[in-house]
């Protein structure tokens, strides 16, 4: 490193910090030193000042405070490690320049919708709420999103970018993009969108600030690190967040200020444009064809490829793809037609590998011609055989097709059993997208994600309305009635062993999930039954047997086995844990949780908040802040992050009363799950219609207004013993 790049960098701070001073003494006097700052949908003010600092940045008056942080990280020097802290207050004065204009803009970044994103007016969106941060954690802590990559600048030309995007969206990575790099996306028709993976942040080189947030976030939020310890940030994003920079086009110093602040976090940066090189952390690389795969080599990021034969790619990039009708060429199911999906295990001497059977017209058959929409029943039957293989399986692999299919680009999956419903794009239409191509998805992830269980896989689909409706009743029904009987048996107390669930441990390293029958995993997305598939596929993974004994207390759910296997695997951070309590010693969470559940005393009773719901809720908090105190790893008595499943399970938090606790719920997570709370409340106590008796925010928001409303459909919760 030079005397010009120290230069480069300490210039880019100063611009920085003459822009922060300028705006914050215009704000100062224009809009007043109470007026509050802050960001949407956090809970951390503001995140990389708070992170960096443990400093809490909540008005204006306040970033004049800020400033004086920042400038302690100013020495410049003609060492590294000054110029890489010049880096670090660059990161701090552009936050504060960011926040000052969500000061005069509540939304200065318009677009929050995929759609919008390719119109002329709304491209970019800037800072990104605690939910979507977590909405992300699951797939970055199962490497279904293996790494971030963060586009900065110009490209030389739109189709040039378009390949790097498409590369790193089919491999499945996280991208942001930072300048002109968005028209040129644009250009090119790419989708983007937070659900698509490619999230276009702002055109200003400041705007990079926000997934420098996303970073800290992750490491306040997943890995419970202390804010004002750097060091454990730094630690902890250099380890876990696997992000990268490529810079396109010329460079100015203060994009190169900016990546001094990324190299400080442990991303490395790629320059097309010559600038002299730090080892593993600045490197030059002119050759666009090379770049992905530089970058992926910097951050030692592993893309298994998975060849299947299909015009459109397949990535899990595409999960969160949306299907409108005015894109849609064909649906299946929906309310419009029948349509159903089984996977059931055969006999290996009469599967025929690979073999895909299309019984019905498709999707192409000229009796369609003319039509808008091509509308048919669907019926999707998936014969698998293996040496390993077993019935208990089947559900888990069942349950895959909905992502399989949502990794298809152009194709919209919702639902399983026969209430499936699949939309196919007129775009991957005219890419030559067939039904037998959905045979061929399912073909090759069953036998790549399934290997160790699966040896031989052949599928058929129908799309004759007579055979679909024959053989859903013939055979699909009887097959679900008979796994719903199974199911509805394994209780906690019918299994001889739990099993733990160490995925999260990625990004919370102390954080360890017991998986029971009756407590599936708090992200929603890992069931008993998941567990034990995964211990057969990888009996070295994150999903191993506590072989349970004899309980030490049945009423909190207290097992010796399963404090030995938490203290063990959280590597002693976390000593005894209660399966049936959030009271005492509740299970701890890593902050991708699906739900919280915390206790309202007033209400003798529990709060239940979703990751979805952004207002504040009858305790005072909103998501964000209940998650900010429970997430990473921690234990927090009287709160518990959880999945949506658990509402409507007999052992939540069955120590302290149970399900008759729940007094409010957002009404979109209560209408999701009142099917299954009805029914479990009425066999515990009699009462129909519980979630009747939920308050929500459509009723009532405010503690007096729950009590009123409680009081009014005498809520069971009121005449139950004192929680605390």
């Amino acid at each position: 490193m030079n005397m010009n790049l120290f230069d480069i960098i300490y210039d880019g701070q100063d611009q920085y910090l003459q822009l922060a001073e300028e705006m914050v003494a215009k704000v100062v006097a224009e809009k007043g030193k109470e007026t509050p700052v802050k960001f949407p949908g956090t809970a951390y003010a503001l995140p990389c000042i708070y992170a960096i600092t443990g400093k809490k940045i909540t008005n204006v008056g306040e970033l004049e405070d800020a400033l004086d942080l920042a400038k302690e990280y100013i020495h410049p020097a003609k060492f590294l490690q000054a110029a890489l802290d010049a880096g670090t207050a660059s990161a701090m004065l552009v936050e504060i320049i960011e926040a000052v204009k969500y000061v005069y803009d509540p939304t200065p970044y318009k677009g929050r919708d995929a759609d919008d994103l390719n119109t002329a007016d709304v491209r970019t969106l800037g800072h990104l709420t605690d939910a979507e941060v977590r909405s992300f954690g699951v797939a970055l802590v199962t490497q279904d999103i293996p790494g971030v990559a963060v586009i900065i600048g110009e490209a030389p030309d739109a189709e040039t970018l378009a390949g790097i995007v498409k590369d790193y969206q089919n491999k499945g990575l996280l991208t942001f993009m930072v300048g002109k790099v968005i028209d040129q996306a644009i250009e090119q028709k790419i989708k983007m969108g937070i659900d698509l993976r490619v999230i276009p942040l702002g055109y200003a080189i400041e705007s990079v600030i926000h997934v420098v947030s996303v970073a800290l976030r992750a490491s306040l939020i997943f890995g419970a690190t202390k804010p004002g310890d750097f060091l454990a940030q730094r630690t902890y994003t250099k380890d876990r967040v696997q992000a990268f920079v490529n810079v396109f086009g010329p460079w100015d110093n203060k994009i190169i200020a900016a990546g001094a602040a990324a190299i400080e976090l442990g991303f490395p940066a790629t320059t097309e444009t010559f600038i002299n090189e730090v080892p593993t952390l600045l490197l030059h690389q002119p050759d666009y064809s090379k770049v992905v795969a530089t970058s992926l080599e910097a951050r030692n990021i592993k893309i298994k490829i998975t060849e299947i034969d299909c015009p459109v790619a397949v990535s899990s990039a595409f999960e969160g793809e949306r299907v409108r009708k005015d894109t849609m060429f064909a649906e299946f199911g929906g309310n419009k037609t029948a349509a159903w999906e089984l996977v059931t295990t055969g006999d290996a001497a009469t599967i025929e590998d690979h073999k895909i059977t299309i019984v019905g017209p498709d999707i192409d058959d000229p009796m369609f011609a003319g039509k808008d929409v091509v509308r048919l029943p669907l019926g999707v039957k998936i014969e698998v055989a293996g040496k390993a293989m077993q019935k208990d399986f089947e559900t888990v692999l069942e349950r895959r097709i909905h992502y399989f299919m949502n990794y298809i680009e152009g194709a919209m999956h919702v639902g399983q059993r026969n209430i499936a419903w699949i939309r196919l794009t007129k775009e991957a239409y005219e890419k030559g997208f067939r039904l037998k191509h959905i045979g061929e998805v399912l073909y090759a992830k069953m036998r790549s994600d399934f290997d160790k269980v699966v040896d031989k896989c052949q599928i058929t689909i129908y799309t004759n309305a007579e055979d679909v409706d024959r053989i859903v009743e013939e055979e699909v029904k009887p097959i679900y009635a008979a796994r719903d009987e199974r199911m509805g048996a394994l209780t906690d107390e019918s299994v001889d062993e739990f099993y733990t669930c160490l995925l999260c441990q990625s990004f919370a390293p102390s954080h360890v999930c017991i998986v029971t029958p009756e407590r599936l995993g708090l992200c929603g997305a890992v069931s008993w039954l998941d567990a034990k598939a995964t211990k057969e596929l990888d009996p070295l993974g994150p999903n191993q047997p506590v072989v349970k004994g004899k309980a030490l207390d049945e009423r909190l759910g207290i097992w010796e086995s399963v404090n030995e296997t938490v203290a063990a695997a959280s590597q002693g951070a976390v000593e005894k844990v209660t399966l049936y309590s959030i009271l005492e010693d509740p299970m701890t969470s890593c902050g991708c949780f699906e739900c919280i559940c915390g206790i309202m005393p007033e209400a003798n009773g529990v709060v239940i908040v979703n990751r979805e719901h952004m207002d504040t809720s009858p305790v005072g908090m909103t998501f964000g802040e209940l998650a900010s105190m429970t997430g990473g790893g921690v234990q927090t008595p009287g709160f518990m992050g959880h999945g949506r499943f658990l509402i409507g399970s007999k052992k939540f938090m069955s120590a302290e009363g149970g399900l008759p606790r729940i007094v409010w719920m957002p009404k979109a997570l209560k209408d999701d799950v009142a099917e299954r709370l009805n029914k479990a409340v009425f066999e515990m106590t009699g009462i129909k219609d519980f979630a009747d008796m939920v308050c929500d925010e459509t009723i009532a928001n405010d503690s007096e207004g729950v009590l009123e409303y409680l009081e009014k459909v005498k809520h069971p919760a009121l005449a139950m013993d004192e929680i605390m």
